[in-house]
């Protein structure tokens, strides 16, 4: 999976050509309805303070959303705009949709204590595509 592949299926699922959005090294993005002059610094703020797994409490919940055609699996968080795409080839394909749902907690918490930016989408007629903290070019 590379970062093109999960830009294109976030680019699919978010809809809203309001919404921002930024995507993380392990497939965490990121949703913000009124972004901010810098939406990387904003996402980054808000993983901070709301990525962290806490099992036990409501930061350990999440449900599981199968993509269509055989995509993946967007892994929701106990925040409704942080969300992490799970693809096929990272999991066993009998696997029980709660082990779809932890490994995506685990790539959540991953990119919460990491806050790598892979992609910033800004739809209002730009896109800021690329990386940023010093990661390769997708």
């Amino acid at each position: 999976m590379d970062d093109q592949e999960r830009i294109d299926i976030w680019r699919s699922i978010i809809a809203d050509p309001a919404t921002a959005w930024v995507l993380f090294e392990q497939g965490t993005c990121v949703r913000l309805a009124r972004p901010t002059a810098d939406p990387a610094a904003e996402a980054k703020a808000l993983l901070r303070a709301s990525g962290p797994v806490l099992a036990g409490s409501v930061a350990g919940d999440f449900s599981v959303l199968a993509l269509d055609g055989g995509r993946g699996w967007v892994v929701s968080s106990h925040h409704p705009d942080i969300v992490t795409l799970v693809f096929p080839q990272e999991i066993d394909a009998d696997a029980p949709e709660v082990a779809v749902g932890l490994l995506g907690r685990s790539k959540r918490a991953q990119d919460a204590a990491r806050l790598r930016v892979r992609h910033v989408e800004v739809r209002r007629g730009t896109a800021e595509a690329g990386p940023t903290d010093g990661l390769a070019a997708a």
